[in-house]
This record gives C-alpha cells, sequence and structure tokens, in this order.
C-alpha cells in the first residue's frame, strides 16, 4: 500500500505457485549524457568504479528523466536514492500535503513540512541531496485528463501510490504509452514488487485482472504499515530503475517480489504474462484509458452506497442527539488497536467484520438508535449495508467517521 497497497496480499485471486528462476536481460533503456564534469566524477565516483556501472552507466542515469507517482511512504526513499544515485531529471506527482502522521514513515519530509505540499517538500530535499538533479514538480491529482501528457515527459515511472484506482490508471497509461514503470505496495509488515513492461513482460492487469471488492483490502490509513518497511520496497524499486535505465543485471521483469519484514524473508513469484489481459493481452478489450477509475476499482460497494443513502448524519447531528439524551447504540467498527487510539466518548467496539460476518447481531438492541462510524465513513457504510439485511432498518452511519467528529466537535482529539 498510499501510498499505501495496501495490502495485495490479503487479496485473494488466483493463486500464483512459487517457480523456478525467470530471468530477463534487456538492453539500457537511455542513451548516455555526452560527459560527466569533475563534480559529477567527484560525486558519483564510488558508482564508477564498479565496473557494471562505470562511466558509461552513470552517463545513462544522468541522462535520465524518472517520474515518481506519489510522494509518500514510497516515493520518499525512492526520490531520494534515485537523486543520490545522479537521475539527471527526477518528475513528482502529488497534490497531498504533508500531515503529521506522514512523518513516522515518509522521511523525504521533516516537522517544518507539515502543511507544505509534498511535491514542493520532496523537491527541497532532492535539492539538499544533489543539486546537479533537475526536478520538475507536477502539483496536482494524476488523472486520465493528464496522464498521458506528464508521463510523455519520462522515460520510467516509478510508482509509489497507495491506492488501486491510481495503481490501474498508472498501468494503462504506462502500456499504451510503452512505457516501463517499476511498482511497489506496503501493508503492515509485507512488501511487494515488480517490473511491468508490456512490451517485455506482463502489466499490472496480467497480476490483477480486477481489483479486489470494496473493503476487503484495507488501506494503510486503516490498517497501518511499518515505516522501514517503506525503505526496504522503496530501495528495491530504485534498485530496479537503476538497473533498467543502464542495462545492467537482470530487472524484476515477469517476477513479483514479495517481502515478509518479521519473517525477514524474500521470495520471487513468478508472473507470465496473460494473454487473455484486457490491456496487454492478444485481443484486449481496453484499448483506451478508462472513463473513471474510481468507479472501476469501487471505493464502497453499490450496496454500501444504497444503504447509506438515506441513512447517514453528520458530526454535528450527532452531538445534538446525544446533548437532547436520545437513546443511541453508538457503534464502533473499527479495529481495536484504532480504538485504542481515539474514540468517540459512550462507543462500543465491535468491528465490522463481526457484523459481516453476523456473530454481533445478538449484541445490538432493538430498542435504541443505532449508530455506526469507522475512520472516516467507508467501513461503517459496509457494516450498515449488513445490518439493514439483517433486518435493523433504523439503523444509521456517521458520516466521515471519527475524523468528521475530531473536525467538527472535538479537535482536541488525536487524529490517526
Amino acid at each position: 500500500m498510499a501510498a499505501g497497497l495496501p495490502g495485495e496480499r490479503q487479496w485473494r485471486g488466483s493463486p500464483l505457485p512459487i517457480l523456478g528462476e525467470f530471468t530477463v536481460s534487456l538492453p539500457p533503456l537511455v542513451e548516455p549524457a555526452a560527459e560527466l564534469t569533475v563534480d559529477e566524477i567527484r560525486r558519483y565516483s564510488r558508482h564508477l568504479i564498479i565496473p557494471d556501472i562505470g562511466v558509461e552507466g552513470q552517463k545513462r542515469l544522468k541522462n535520465a528523466r524518472v517520474l515518481c507517482v506519489g510522494a509518500g511512504g514510497l516515493g520518499s526513499p525512492a526520490l531520494m536514492y534515485l537523486a543520490a544515485a545522479g537521475v539527471g531529471t527526477l518528475g513528482i506527482v502529488d497534490f497531498d500535503t504533508v500531515d503529521e502522521s506522514n512523518l513516522q514513515r515518509q522521511i523525504i519530509h521533516g516537522v517544518s513540512d507539515v502543511g507544505r505540499a509534498k511535491a514542493e517538500s520532496a523537491s527541497a530535499s532532492i535539492r539538499e541531496i544533489n543539486p546537479l538533479v533537475e526536478v520538475k514538480i507536477h502539483n496536482t491529482a494524476l488523472d486520465r485528463d493528464n496522464v498521458r501528457e506528464i508521463f510523455a515527459q519520462y522515460d520510467l515511472i516509478v510508482d509509489g501510490t497507495d491506492n488501486f484506482a491510481t495503481r490501474y490508471l498508472v498501468n494503462d497509461a504506462a502500456v499504451l504509452l510503452g512505457k516501463p514503470y517499476v511498482w511497489g505496495s506496503i501493508y503492515r509488515f509485507d512488501g511487494q514488487a515488480s517490473v511491468f513492461w508490456a512490451e517485455h513482460g506482463p502489466c499490472y492487469r496480467c497480476l490483477y485482472p480486477e481489483p479486489p471488492p470494496p473493503g476487503m483490502v484495507p488501506s494503510c490509513a486503516e490498517g497501518g504499515v511499518l515505516g522501514v518497511l517503506c525503505a526496504s520496497i522503496g530501495s528495491i524499486q530504485v534498485n530496479e530503475a537503476i538497473k533498467l535505465l543502464a542495462g545492467v543485471g537482470e530487472p524484476l521483469v515477469g517476477r513479483l517480489m514479495v517481502y515478509d519484514a518479521l519473517e525477514m524473508s524474500y521470495r520471487k513469484i513468478k508472473v507470465r504474462k496473460d494473454p487473455n489481459c484486457a490491456l496487454c493481452g492478444e485481443n484486449p478489450t481496453v484499448t483506451d484509458l478508462l472513463a473513471d477509475y474510481e468507479d472501476f476499482c469501487g471505493a464502497v460497494s453499490a450496496e454500501a452506497q444504497e444503504a447509506a443513502a438515506d441513512a447517514t448524519i453528520t458530526a454535528g447531528e450527532l452531538k445534538a442527539w446525544q446533548d437532547a439524551g436520545k437513546e443511541l447504540f453508538l457503534v464502533d467498527v473499527r479495529e481495536p488497536a484504532e480504538f485504542e487510539i481515539v474514540r468517540i466518548p459512550g462507543s462500543t467496539l465491535i468491528p465490522k467484520g463481526e457484523i459481516i460476518s453476523g456473530q454481533a447481531l445478538v449484541k445490538l438492541p432493538q430498542d435504541r438508535q443505532i449508530v455506526l462510524h469507522c475512520k472516516s465513513g467507508v467501513r461503517s457504510a459496509e457494516a450498515l449495508a449488513a445490518l439493514k439485511s439483517a433486518g435493523f432498518r433504523d439503523a444509521v452511519h456517521l458520516q466521515g467517521g471519527v475524523l468528521s467528529w475530531i473536525k467538527q466537535v472535538d479537535p482536541s482529539l488525536p487524529a490517526y
């Protein structure tokens, strides 16, 4: 996973067996620059004495143009090491601002950057690491209207996104433009990385043809991520980028690297190009960018949207109900660890999974107004749909969840 993906390991699609070694050697992605300056020779001397890189390889890095999609958990180490390695032009596309909760893992930003645009903060850090690198800032949300124009300016894409909608957009645009990209995903203690390049191997849709059902895979904001995991996967992404740009080694084309930080284990899984892939297969059905990637990935299921349509209250309305003494049963559907961090007064913890499975239905009263809430409103909408299907027709959920309560009612509580 925004960033985080959060959790492809939890998303059980077709099983991928561990197979024998599968490698692909590719020619250098870029031509070498004309020369290295004296300052560059001094700076990159430890690269230059590596036979596989040498002066020629460093000239290729100097001439390379790499775009990093996202300046968050994965983008932070990726941008820092790409800059240190001497990649001549680095692009950053990110529309978000630095939040205090980012600092645990997004090490390109500091305390003084809180509230600042991530792209600008990252750019300042890059210039401090290596002033010889040209930085291009795209302080915007990547979408189908601008992705072609932005991608066209670069040789290689490094995907540091944290949501499925942007991942499929990045993949589809890269395939349609013939661009290779290095992908990474993180969640809690697990990470994955690969290189997708449809001209030489599979694309992301070959590995994951369809996004997971809405609500099945929690984001890093919901499930968490070990901060240092970002460095582990981000450094793999940079390693693969350097190999592609300089034409050294055997990149992870057709191979998925899976990392378990708790077991300290790496394993490689062979990924074949899918002849039936909707995008890069023999008879593609996706021949252009989709009209709406959010709709394709379905952030919230249709059932949840329908259930919440006329059963959603605001934080202000919930506070008014409490002040008026209305008989409420306030249910927090988050996980226990989140409940320990912050909670709305008077709430009872019943994780969403227990409601979806039906296990918790006996705990719910029939004579009180049931109000569900989570962190931001997505999980509570899913739980609401399950309750309404079980006959709790008067149940409602809180729009914006705990974060909305903190913002509108009690700013003294810690956001997370």
